[in-house]
């Protein structure tokens, strides 16, 4: 299902962006040596509520996990990229956490995730790894725009990726979004221009560009919903949720300082 939202509904699709961009910055902020990943899932449940809104993830169950999620927030450490579900792990200085959150507010969900290093150490890899995501991202949201094409945006993250010399993994990737979390159309992390879904004003979509150091090839954690790297590399993925507008895209969850 491909949703095109009205204007009421994108005025609401703003106020859940604003909502998770905020929710995503705070537990950013707080996250500091010796954080649990279950107080991080405490925090998000709390200002989810706080907020008047709802969670996509506890109750989530897709055919790929062993769901339901049963937690409100994803936190992916070091060689976990997606799905990473809390877990009880006090991060230790130089882990690289991704925070991956998506929630409803009046009938509208928004998705938004980010990477970041953990404490004072600043390995140069891991570093490198976030900014490539990061201006993959920036790559794909230039790229959308009324009346270009899904492989428009592909190709433009993908560029970006590969030129970084990053194996791209093609089975996760970024998704429409509107009444519910995950809808058509599918945008691959790489592809080519021209093809697909024709972009129109009212569309919303997540974009998702996330990479692992040193392959493209994913594991399933025991947890039966964590995705991790096959050979044990870190891993990063930035996220934002944008609305095709007539005059190009606007990000929806972006973060305050970001």
């Amino acid at each position: 299902m491909i949703e095109i939202l009205n204007p009421a509904e994108l005025t609401q699709a703003k106020r859940t962006g604003s909502v998770v961009a905020h929710i995503l910055q705070t537990i950013k902020d707080r996250t500091t040596v010796g954080t649990n990943l279950l107080d991080i899932d405490r925090w998000a449940q709390e200002m989810i509520a706080d907020a008047g809104a709802e969670s996509c993830y506890v109750d989530y169950a897709p055919s790929f996990g062993r769901g339901p999620f049963g937690h409100y927030i994803c936190t992916a450490v070091n060689d976990a990229v997606l799905h990473g579900l809390p877990h009880d792990y006090a991060l230790a200085d130089g882990d690289l956490l991704t925070l991956d959150l998506a929630v409803l507010t009046g009938g509208v969900a928004a998705d938004s995730a980010v990477s970041f290093l953990v404490g004072n150490s600043r390995p140069a890899a891991s570093v490198a790894m976030i900014d490539a995501t990061e201006r993959a991202l920036e790559a794909g949201i230039a790229a959308a725009r009324p009346g270009a094409r899904i492989g428009d945006i592909s190709h433009a993250i993908g560029s970006v990726l590969s030129e970084a010399g990053y194996p791209i993994n093609m089975e996760f990737g970024g998704h429409g979004i509107g009444s519910t979390m995950h809808q058509d159309p599918h945008v691959a992390n790489d592809g080519r221009p021209g093809r697909g879904y024709k972009l129109r004003p009212g569309l919303l979509l997540a974009l998702e560009p996330w990479v692992m150091e040193d392959t493209s090839v994913l594991v399933t954690d025991a947890d039966g919903w964590t995705l991790r790297s096959a050979t044990g590399a870190r891993t990063a993925h930035s996220e934002h949720t944008i609305a095709i507008t007539d005059d190009g895209a606007e990000i929806l969850t972006l973060r305050q300082g970001a």
